[in-house]
C-alpha cells in the first residue's frame, strides 16, 4: 500500500514538471484525430515513438483537471491494483472544486505495469465520466492484449515515430501543406526528406544533430527492444536462433521472406525446433518492430501459402544499406504510411509485381508502385506491374512513388500518376 502522501507528491511534482519544464512537443497527427467519444484511449506502439510526449501534449492543454502518472517511477514500483483508489482520492483531495465536475483527465503512462488497471478505468469512465488515455508498449496494452473488462469500452491508436509532417514540424517548417509542396520551401522539404529517408523519425532521434549521436541512439533503441521487449517479454531461450533470425529479418526488408526457406538454410548450422522458429517469428510481429504483407489473392489458403514481405517500422532500425538499396528505403516508408493510416495492405504478383495493393471495407482501393527512380533498365517493368494490378482488379488510375520524379502517362488504358514520395506523403497526411 502506497501513502496517499506519497501520492500528492508525485502528483504534483508531476505537474510542475510537465508545466514548467517540458517544451510544447511536436502536435501529433493522432491527437488531432481522436474521436470525442465516452472510451478509454489506449496508445501504444514501439518504444521510444512519442507516446510519453502525446500524454504530455494532452495534460499541458488542461492541466488544471488532469492527472499524470508515470509508472515507471521507482516510487510506484510495488503499485497495486487497489491503490487506484487512494490515487483517486489524493488527486480530488488536492483538487476539491473539481470532484463531480466535467473534463477530468486521468493520464497513465506505461500503465500495463499494474495488473488488472482495465476494472478501475472502466469504473472511473462509467461511474464518473472521467476521461482516461493510458499508454504503453505495443506488446503489452495492444487490444489483443487488454482485459476483457475493457472490451467495447476502449479505443486504441499505434502511436509510430514522425510521419514527414510531423519531422518537418520538427525541424521548423510549420507551414501550411500547399506552401510545403508548391512553395519556395519545397526545396528545402526535399533536402530533409533525405536525411528522413535514411534516419527515420523517431523523435529523439530527429533532434539530435551529429550522425554519430543519431547512429548512438538507435544503438540504444536496438538494445533496449532486443533485451526488453524480446528476450525478456518472451523468455528467448535459444539465442543462435534468434539471433539470426533477428539480422534476417531487419535486413530483408521490403522484400520477401518465408519461414520455410529460413529453416531449410540454417537448419545445419545450430540446433532448433520448428516450433520454436515459428514462435520467434510470432514474436517479432507481435512486438509491431517487424510488418508482414501478404500477397493479395481472393482465398485465405494462397494468401498463407506464399511468402510474405518484411518491413520494418521505423528507417531508422533496418540494417544499414548501400546507394544502390535506396528504393528498399523509400518503399519502406511508403508501408509505414499505409499502416499508420490504418490501410490494409497486400502485394500483387502475376506475371509482374506491384509493392502495393490498399484494401479498405470496400475492396481494393488503390495501387502503388515504389522505384526510387525509373530508367531504361526497370521503367517497362515497373509499368508493367502496376498496370497488370489495375486491370486484375478493376482500376483505371495507379500510381508510381519515387524519389523525384514527377510525370504522368497512359499504358494500355491505364492512368499512371508518377510522383516523388515526399509528395504524396504530404499530400497524404492527416492533419
Amino acid at each position: 500500500m502506497i501513502s496517499k502522501s506519497s501520492l500528492k507528491e508525485i502528483i504534483l511534482e508531476n505537474k510542475e514538471y510537465i508545466v514548467k519544464y517540458v517544451e510544447p512537443p511536436v502536435k501529433r497527427e493522432i491527437l488531432a484525430s481522436l474521436p470525442s467519444v465516452d472510451k478509454v484511449i489506449v496508445l501504444h506502439g514501439v518504444r521510444r515513438s512519442g507516446k510519453t510526449y502525446m500524454l504530455y501534449d494532452v495534460f499541458k492543454g488542461s492541466s488544471d483537471t488532469s492527472l499524470y502518472i508515470d509508472f515507471e517511477d521507482e516510487r510506484l514500483s510495488e503499485f497495486e491494483v487497489t491503490d487506484f483508489e487512494v490515487l483517486r482520492e489524493a488527486f480530488f483531495e488536492l483538487n476539491p472544486e473539481l470532484l463531480g465536475g466535467q473534463n477530468v483527465l486521468f493520464l497513465f503512462d506505461e500503465i500495463h505495469k499494474v495488473e488488472g488497471w482495465e476494472r478501475f478505468a472502466r469504473r472511473i469512465l462509467e461511474k464518473e465520466g472521467i476521461g482516461v488515455y493510458v499508454a504503453g508498449s505495443s506488446t503489452r496494452i495492444h487490444p489483443e492484449n487488454i482485459g476483457t473488462s475493457l472490451r467495447g469500452r476502449s479505443m486504441a491508436f499505434q502511436v509510430s515515430p514522425f510521419s514527414l509532417g510531423e519531422f518537418l514540424k520538427a525541424k521548423g517548417l510549420n507551414d501550411e501543406i500547399d506552401s510545403l509542396l508548391y512553395g519556395r520551401k519545397r526545396i528545402l522539404v526535399s533536402r530533409y526528406f533525405e536525411e528522413y529517408l535514411r534516419w527515420g523519425g523517431f523523435p529523439e532521434v530527429v533532434f539530435v544533430d551529429p550522425e554519430i549521436e543519431k547512429k548512438r541512439l538507435l544503438r540504444e533503441y536496438m538494445n533496449a527492444m532486443y533485451f526488453r521487449d524480446l528476450v525478456e517479454r518472451f523468455g528467448i531461450k535459444n539465442f543462435a536462433l534468434f539471433d539470426a533470425l533477428w539480422d534476417m529479418l531487419f535486413s530483408s526488408f521490403s522484400r520477401k521472406f518465408s519461414v520455410n526457406s529460413f529453416e531449410n538454410s540454417y537448419r545445419n548450422q545450430f540446433p532448433f525446433s520448428k516450433d520454436s522458429l515459428y514462435a520467434y517469428y510470432r514474436y517479432f510481429i507481435e512486438s509491431r518492430l517487424v510488418f508482414e504483407v501478404r500477397k493479395y489473392a481472393e482465398s485465405s489458403y494462397k494468401r498463407f501459402r506464399t511468402p510474405v514481405k518484411i518491413y520494418i517500422v521505423d528507417n531508422g532500425l533496418v540494417k544499414r544499406v548501400t546507394s544502390q538499396d535506396m528504393g528498399r528505403l523509400l518503399e519502406n516508408l511508403v508501408f509505414a504510411k499505409l499502416i499508420r493510416s490504418g490501410e490494409e495492405v497486400y502485394y500483387f504478383e502475376g506475371k509482374r509485381e506491384c509493392d502495393f495493393c490498399a484494401v479498405d471495407e470496400n475492396g481494393l482501393r488503390s495501387v502503388l508502385q515504389v522505384s526510387y527512380e525509373l530508367n531504361e533498365e526497370n521503367e517497362k517493368r515497373e509499368i508493367e506491374g502496376i498496370v497488370e494490378a489495375c486491370k486484375r482488379h478493376g482500376l483505371r488510375k495507379g500510381t508510381i512513388l519515387t524519389a523525384d520524379r514527377e510525370d504522368s502517362l497512359k499504358y494500355e488504358s491505364i492512368e499512371i500518376v508518377i510522383e516523388p514520395v515526399w509528395r504524396w506523403l504530404l499530400r497524404e497526411t492527416e492533419v
